[in-house]
């Protein structure tokens, strides 16, 4: 992989296209893709029933297994180099640990907010930190859309306000953030599944993206 980034985490709201964008950067690198196993909690779709009475669970739930997911990776992937732990091969990921936060935020009570931090903080040591994240953004009307089409029941009942405050605590979390680079993508007309030039033009923004925060979007190019 080109210079020195290895571990690749992509993030943004419900439905914006994580998961199809880490398949296919994990094929073109090639990288080993991590998937978020988000059908792995079994409260996922009491949570978008009755998001206050199962908010708790659901989060900690998340917390807990994507800890032990990215901890697995640093313990059997990751090579020591300069002092720093860093992936053996290219990783991709189509979520960061730090997401968390984010979700937490919107759905927790106060004092189980308060409880939440004291897990988090606890365990966040233990994982490694991306050399890259790409955010896709997108406006929630567009999320929305994209949630419909792909048709999980359990999503069925997510409504435009609960997209609408995601996507502004998103956009506040990485207007803030300065832990590792971020190519921030303007992905509301992006189709790299069915466009491979779309692809290939954002994969090379993502290999010369190094260090700060920048913004892509493939209409300003077209332009």
């Amino acid at each position: 992989m080109v210079g020195t980034v290895r571990y690749i985490a992509i993030e943004g709201p419900i439905g914006v296209g994580k998961t199809p964008l880490a398949e296919l950067l994990a094929q073109r690198l090639p990288a080993r893709l991590v998937r978020e196993r988000f059908e792995e909690n079994p409260f996922l779709e009491k949570f978008y029933q009755d998001i206050r009475g199962f908010a708790f669970q659901t989060q900690v739930f998340f917390l807990l297994a994507r800890h032990r997911q990215l901890q697995e990776l640093s313990q059997t992937e990751l090579v020591l180099l300069e002092g720093a732990l860093v992936p053996e091969r290219a990783v991709v990921s189509d979520y960061m640990f730090d997401k968390d936060r984010i979700f937490a935020t919107l759905n927790l009570t106060e004092p189980e907010l308060a409880l939440y931090y004291r897990i988090y903080d606890l365990i966040k040591k233990d994982i490694p930190k991306p050399d890259l994240i790409i955010y896709l953004q997108a406006q929630p009307d567009v999320l929305l859309t994209r949630i419909r089409q792909r048709g999980r029941p359990f999503e069925a009942n997510i409504e435009p306000d609960y997209l609408f405050a995601l996507s502004n605590l998103y956009n506040s979390f990485f207007l803030h953030y300065e832990e590792a680079p971020v190519l921030i993508v303007n992905a509301d007309r992006l189709d790299f599944l069915s466009n491979p030039e779309e692809f290939e033009e954002l994969f090379r923004a993502i290999l010369e993206h190094r260090s700060g925060r920048k913004f892509y979007s493939p209409q300003a190019r077209k332009r």
